[in-house]
């Protein structure tokens, strides 16, 4: 077990994007782009695929510790943070509905949408698939 498979199985148990992941890094003085961190995260044999290397693993450690436990200054619960994070995954983005621009602003604007019920055509013949197939194959 290598250094990138510890660093897959922290993310998935913690439920961890790869922006939190750069903020965690972040909280140690140690920058990284989403970029590189999802390269730690690919398949050995892609080719952007990245090796963690020890700093990196032990920075993000380091930083998990902070962002979970908090400083010694203003402690935090680790498990209301992991439920906050949760919380911010299951949370569904809020749609808004879509309107149609109206040349006249003082008229309603339109935001729901009716649905057509689908109707099935009636008694269509079928046409066989083998009947439209011509060989060219140069005989006659």
């Amino acid at each position: 077990m290598n250094n990138n498979d510890i660093f897959k199985k922290l993310r998935v148990a913690l439920q961890l994007r790869d922006d939190q992941i750069e903020d965690i890094l972040k909280l140690v003085d140690f920058r990284m782009s989403k970029g590189e961190i999802g390269n730690f995260f690919r398949n050995a044999d892609h080719p952007k695929y990245v090796e963690c290397g020890d700093q990196v693993l032990r920075n993000f450690l380091n930083g998990l510790v902070i962002h979970l436990r908090g400083s010694k200054e203003n402690p935090k619960n680790p498990m209301e943070v992991i439920r906050k994070n949760q919380a911010e995954i299951h949370e569904k983005p809020k749609l808004k509905p879509k309107t149609t621009s109206n040349k006249d602003s003082n008229t309603p604007k339109k935001t729901t949408t009716t649905k057509k019920k689908f109707v099935p055509k009636k008694n269509t013949p079928k046409i066989a698939v083998v009947e439209k197939v011509k060989f060219k194959n140069g005989k006659k």
